[in-house]
């Protein structure tokens, strides 16, 4: 008897019946009916101009609305309005199947654009939220979602959106995003090797430190070897750097150089080690740590970057290179990474044509784009340029100029002929 009673007084009222129960100035009765999901499309519709905030927003959250009155609510001046249906609308799209993506009424698609675009993040957000991993949403919003300022719209979609491809995120990651934009691409799944090369050449600690947490990025060899560079001073990248799922032995010994004992004797117990350097680096750790010498010198010059004079003519030995033609990429980089700053000046004055004391003058400087453009000019490569800002003229890595698509020059040959002109 009570089930026939609660089924009388739940069945759906007539349009007429509804209409009715508007002309009291209930409120109650308003909010009633616009929660209801057998409520009249008419009277939603009527309601969604309603004058208090709460019928709205109950309006707004309805499934049943018709796409017209949603039409209208995007534009309301109550963000809590505009937020139930942002919350709605952005359920609502990654639901549906292919062929009611089809069929989707344009007016979905046009009011979830319109709330993407919204002025309040947090209703940005919580669209993000909801499309981060469909593979239906139209291309624009996933990128409009993609490329937000703020960090609480864009993350989602960036570790991980399925409408994005590489190219989409090389593009921001080159146009110098924030930290937290960099380390949500860095955690997406089977992230590809290039876009693992540009957020290591960015060495944001941040995001580097997410790429290695992220066992399922590819990683080159080379590009694995760029981060040990410049791992030493960076004390969050050393355990995932020891856990790194694959380390060649010659890794595993320039990790050994700047790592703690207890992460040594980590690097001692991996699977892939050689038997004879487990060994020799469990030597070391009973030794005290007091020199890493018994490990490599190349660890050495890990552990302890500084730039430092070498004491064999660095001026000789650039200018016999120079004259044999052997004066290459990987000559200066062997110098810059064991500190030569001797070889490192004369070298880009062999190649550039520009005097000792222009060369001296452009490093000491710091600044990224001149540093650049000399290396440009002396014929070397642009990985070259990002090690010669970091490791010998000391441009703070938030301010590096980084390549493009990680191997590129960033300006094109005209801005590097203007930050040519400004040396002296």
């Amino acid at each position: 008897m009570l089930k026939t009673l609660f089924n009388r007084m739940s069945k759906p009222k007539s349009y007429e019946q509804q209409r009715g129960s508007l002309e009291g100035d209930s409120t109650k009765e308003r909010l009633r009916l616009a929660g209801r999901e057998d409520t009249r499309p008419e009277i939603l519709y009527y309601l969604a101009e309603d004058n208090v905030p709460e019928v709205r927003r109950a309006i707004a959250s309805n499934r049943s609305t018709p796409r017209q009155a949603d039409a209208k609510l995007v534009q309301d001046g109550d963000e809590h309005v505009r937020y139930q249906l942002a919350d709605k609308i952005a359920r609502l799209v990654p639901g549906m199947s292919a062929e009611q993506r089809e069929k989707a009424e344009d007016l979905t698609i046009t009011v979830l654009r319109q709330l993407a675009a919204d002025q309040l993040p947090k209703i940005r957000a919580i669209v993000s939220e909801h499309l981060k991993s469909a593979d239906g949403v139209p291309r624009d919003i996933a990128l409009q979602l993609a490329w937000d300022l703020e960090g609480m719209v864009a993350a989602p979609m960036l570790q991980f959106s399925p409408m994005l491809s590489d190219e989409d995120l090389l593009a921001i990651i080159t146009a110098g995003r924030e930290s937290g934009a960099l380390s949500a691409i860095a955690k997406r799944w089977a992230l590809g090797s290039n876009v693992a090369d540009a957020i290591a050449q960015t060495l944001d600690p941040k995001a580097v430190g997410a790429l290695l947490a992220n066992d399922s990025a590819q990683l080159r060899e080379d590009t694995l070897d760029w981060i040990i560079d410049n791992a030493a001073t960076v004390e969050p990248w050393h355990r995932p750097l020891v856990n790194w799922p694959s380390l060649s032995d010659k890794a595993i010994r320039r990790i050994a150089g700047f790592v703690t004992a207890s992460l040594v004797d980590t690097l001692c117990s991996r699977n892939d080690i050689d038997p004879s350097t487990a060994v020799e680096l469990a030597k070391a750790v009973e030794d005290g740590m007091n020199s890493i010498d018994t490990v490599t010198p190349e660890a050495v010059a890990v552990a302890a970057p500084e730039v430092k004079e070498v004491e064999d003519g660095g001026k000789d030995r650039a200018a016999d290179l120079f004259a044999g033609g052997g004066l290459d990429n990987d000559a200066l980089q062997g110098a810059i990474s064991a500190g030569d700053r001797e070889f490192v000046v004369h070298a880009l004055s062999l190649k550039s044509g520009y005097p000792i004391e222009v060369v001296n003058k452009v490093l000491e400087s710091a600044h990224a784009r001149r540093i650049t453009a000399l290396t440009w000019k002396a014929d070397f490569s642009m990985r070259t340029a990002m090690q010669l800002q970091l490791r010998i003229a000391h441009v703070r890595p938030q301010s590096v100029l980084n390549a493009r698509d990680g191997i590129d020059y960033p300006l094109d040959e005209a801005e590097l002929a203007r930050e040519l002109k400004k040396i002296r």
